[in-house]
């Protein structure tokens, strides 16, 4: 502002200095030459990210699908162990327990005590498959 301010007081007081007239065309000229960098430098910044925001979504994607395996392979141990156990898991619910807020009330025949799960499953190393087996005892207690 106080540069258009400048260019128009010294171009309108003095004739002796005076290099763009009146109607000023050469600040008209350098106004839109400075919009149109502005306006490429924006629309290369705008590409940059839209690049950005597609390589994002792109491992966003990828994520999801990690996921979702994750959830299938997950289903898949849960229907083993149904069938393990002898019960389809469409038809029969699994009960709740009731004495899970009081462990003193635990027992054998209740549901696996989480510190009993946790131990075990820390055991277990990370790359070698889960055994539907130990999950089956487990589970069995609480149907």
């Amino acid at each position: 502002m106080v540069w258009f301010g400048g260019w128009i007081v010294l171009n309108s007081l003095s004739r002796s200095t005076q290099f763009d007239p009146f109607p000023f065309t050469f600040l008209t000229l350098v106004v839109s030459l400075e919009a149109i960098f502005l306006s490429t430098f924006i629309l290369i910044s705008q590409n940059h990210e839209t690049r950005l925001t597609k390589r994002r979504n792109h491992l966003d994607l990828q994520i999801i699908m990690l996921a979702e395996q994750e959830s299938t392979k997950t289903l898949e141990l849960l229907q083993m162990i149904a069938a393990k156990v002898g019960s389809s898991p469409t038809t029969r619910k699994p009960k709740r327990c009731s004495n899970r807020s009081n462990p003193a009330s635990w027992s054998s025949r209740s549901c696996p005590q989480p510190a009993t799960i946790q131990k075990q499953s820390s055991q277990t190393e990370r790359n070698r498959p889960i055994d539907p087996r130990f999950y089956s005892e487990s589970i069995a207690r609480c149907l």
